[in-house]
């Protein structure tokens, strides 16, 4: 790329070619030549802004937290009800992983799994606070008589986020032949349907 950038830029632009090239040939495979050469600056160059491959992936560990985070606040603007906030907090993760699809294979890489603690402690945090959004509003669902009270907030939550994960893999495996976003909600009503008092929850 032609012309000079800020350390910043840089850092982004490096950032934005490793979750691309991640998507396209797998977070295992990929070095940080293929990075260098598909940004056109020496391998070098990366390392002068990421000291170490781990720091590299760390970066792209905080970029994606980063994001979610913003995603679900966003999400959860305007969604006052608890089941409408519970769907939109699903619907931003299924979103962010079809705009982000080497998220799946991020998630399951011997990079994270076994080579980078680090990068694997900022995947959990950001589990556990995806949990306590939905915890949060399963409680709410459940203090106003919509939701089961016999089955724990935790454990409706680890189910909506298992179901994220599988439609994603499902997704992932399937070649993408169907809307990630429109099977996984239409799941979660599915579910969501099966943990509802016999009065149900609003869909409005």
């Amino acid at each position: 790329m032609s012309g000079r950038q800020s350390a910043e830029d840089r850092k982004t632009q490096i950032v934005a070619e490793v979750l691309r090239l991640a998507d396209e040939i797998g977070p295992d495979r990929l070095s940080t030549t293929d990075v260098a050469r598909a940004i056109g600056i020496s391998q070098p160059a990366i390392f002068r802004h990421f000291p170490t491959k781990g720091a590299l992936w760390l970066a792209v560990a905080e970029d994606i937290a980063g994001q979610l985070q913003r995603d679900w606040a966003a999400a959860e603007v305007g969604a006052s009800e608890p089941y409408a906030r519970l769907k939109a907090l699903v619907g931003a993760q299924l979103t962010a992983i079809s705009k982000t699809p080497a998220l799946p294979s991020i998630l399951f890489s011997r990079e994270l799994q076994v080579d980078n603690e680090g990068l694997r402690d900022v995947f959990q945090d950001l589990l556990g606070m995806f949990q306590g959004r939905l915890v949060a509003a399963i409680r709410e669902g459940q203090a106003q008589g919509d939701l089961r009270r016999d089955v724990s907030p935790e454990d409706i939550a680890i189910l909506m986020t298992s179901l994220v994960q599988g439609v994603a893999i499902r997704w992932t495996l399937g070649a993408r032949g169907f809307s990630l976003v429109r099977e996984g909600l239409r799941l979660f009503d599915f579910q969501v349907a099966l943990m509802r008092e016999s009065e149900g929850m609003s869909h409005d």
